[in-house]
């Protein structure tokens, strides 16, 4: 490791470590989306996951119809240019890349022409819905991408109003075979306290499978830090997380 992270490491107060050793959902591919924006951003960032004891970073870009046109070879060129900038600075972490994809149209067309969509591990697909009300079409679509073998991974299911207000519907997408992603921070009420809520009672219900950092900047980074105090953290812990699966 070089001088410059070392001197790096003094000067930052050592974060407590967590047995989280993947991260599965985050935002760390300068320039792509509202993530970070600089490789200068996302080195401090890495250092911070490396401090707190990840081993492997799978940064998921968002995939947006509307908003944010990426695609597979985008991403896998801003990924390759990432991983040369930690390599000259002598920073070693496993970091690959997948997505984060909305649940429109376009991404619904990309599944039923069997177009390349970025997954993970085994062939896990990671992707959002909008916040409000659940899409018409959302169980058409379970069904159809799952019959594809794609292992639907549901990002922050705490933040959804339609699941908050019903969490006999997160029972039905788990029973269809739709993975759940909590996001760390929302155990510290960063969202909002229905979110915060809702974590909770999937926590207590036993219907997260991974836990994710959904990490877009150092503000996250610090809230990860602080919900690794709570309790409900500790308790999730308890549960058959899937991330030291990957």
């Amino acid at each position: 490791m070089s001088s410059e992270v070392l001197s790096w490491f003094k000067k930052k107060e050592i974060a407590a470590q967590t047995p989280i050793r993947t991260d599965i959902h985050s935002h760390l591919l300068p320039g792509l989306d509202d993530g970070v924006q600089s490789f200068e951003d996302a080195e401090e960032i890495i250092l911070r996951f490396i401090q707190a004891g990840h081993q492997k970073l799978i940064t998921t870009p968002h995939i947006m119809s509307d908003a944010y046109r990426n695609t597979p070879d985008i991403i896998r060129g801003r990924l390759g240019e990432l991983n040369n900038y930690l390599r000259n600075k002598d920073i070693h972490i496993h970091l690959e890349a997948a997505a984060e994809y909305y649940l429109d149209e376009a991404f619904i067309k990309s599944i039923e022409l069997n177009q390349e969509v970025l997954t993970f591990g085994k062939n896990y697909l990671l992707f959002e819905t909008n916040f409000m009300t659940e899409p018409f079409h959302l169980k058409e679509f379970i069904f159809m991408a799952t019959t594809r073998g794609y292992q639907l991974v549901l990002a922050h299911p705490e933040r959804y109003v339609y699941l908050q207000n019903d969490l006999t519907k997160a029972e039905d997408l788990i029973n269809r075979g739709v993975y759940f992603q909590v996001n760390t921070s929302s155990l510290t009420g960063y969202y909002s306290r229905e979110a915060q809520r809702t974590a909770f009672k999937l926590i207590d219900n036993g219907w997260i499978h991974f836990l994710g950092s959904d990490c877009h900047s150092l503000q996250h980074i610090h809230l990860l830090e602080e919900a690794q105090r709570s309790r409900y953290y500790q308790k999730a812990l308890t549960l058959p997380l899937l991330n030291n699966n990957l």
